[in-house]
């Protein structure tokens, strides 16, 4: 079996070539045999394209293979460029910024090589998690609102740090964006399709130089993804709230019209038939194998 460790690359001079060295110290020092780095410079202008090519030049054979994109692509792609060029049974993917606990790395590799999972997360959920709270309060309620939509409880959503079989990212990569949401689109994708998925807990530390994350924007990115993903995996319990609501509402109206009025009113009418059409939709989607080719 063998692993592709894929690393996005984007104005990240200061901080990979710490975190390409901190992996091949690992993985030379575990048992683990047959693991590859593919590093992708999504359109670097900070000369984060010659630090890459330097380890190349200083790597063994088969050791590091370095991709360059012309101009910057966004997260997503450049991990879908990785997966592409790989030829391993396995991708693992992690941060360039050093923000996660590469040395996990093996310990994820043996996790989902023994147990026969299709995916295994590491969860930014263990003793020390340096996470900005300007970013923990949307993940307070996009937390509860993924593990509602996916049926279980999936304690983080978009964590930089996992490894998957390569060929159910495949099965996936036509929907998989090109921007941050590489990573909660994934985690809906097979959990939502009942693939094998297990999360441990991993430490989080303060990325070496800025961060490309603006909060504002990428929360309301992220729930445009969490709603359009789950209107294509799981429509009827993504509306099942919605229906609920109008079908309160039209019996709400209805006892009160047949009390007071002793008549419906159009408004009933309207919410009586509103509901019914989000049903009969929501479960003629639910019917339909939405799986990409």
């Amino acid at each position: 079996m063998k692993t592709s460790i894929i690393i996005p690359c984007y104005n990240e001079r200061h901080a990979i070539r710490e975190t390409i060295e901190c992996i091949w110290t690992v993985v030379r020092k575990s048992d683990i045999k047959n693991v590859e780095i593919i590093a992708v410079n999504d359109g670097s202008t900070d000369g984060s394209e010659h630090v890459l090519n330097s380890l190349a030049a200083e790597s063994q054979a088969g050791e590091l293979l370095v991709i360059h994109h012309n101009r910057n692509q966004g997260y997503g792609a450049a991990l879908k460029t990785g997966i592409r060029r790989s030829q391993s049974d396995y991708i693992c993917i992690t941060d360039a910024d050093g923000t996660y606990p590469n040395e996990r790395i093996p310990e994820l590799i043996r996790k989902i090589t023994s147990n026969d999972l299709d995916m295994v997360v590491g969860a930014r959920i263990g003793e020390n998690v340096d996470y900005s709270k300007i970013r923990s309060i949307p993940k307070m309620i996009l937390v509860p609102w993924v593990s509602f939509l996916c049926g279980t409880e999936v304690p983080d959503m978009n964590s930089g740090l996992r490894i998957f079989r390569r060929d159910r990212s495949l099965d996936f990569l036509k929907l998989l964006p090109d921007g941050f949401s590489f990573t909660t689109t994934i985690t809906i994708c097979l959990l939502r399709n009942r693939y094998a998925v297990e999360f441990i807990p991993i430490s989080y530390t303060k990325r070496i130089g800025k961060s490309h994350i603006k909060p504002f924007r990428d929360t309301l990115r992220f729930t445009q993804l969490i709603l359009r993903t789950g209107m294509y995996f799981a429509p009827m319990r993504l509306l099942a709230p919605l229906i609920a609501a109008l079908a309160v509402l039209f019996t709400l109206s209805g006892i009160y019209d047949l009390t007071a009025l002793n008549n419906l009113t159009d408004k009933t009418v309207l919410l009586g038939f509103a509901s019914l059409n989000v049903f009969l939709f929501a479960l003629l989607a639910d019917m339909i194998d939405k799986r990409s080719d």
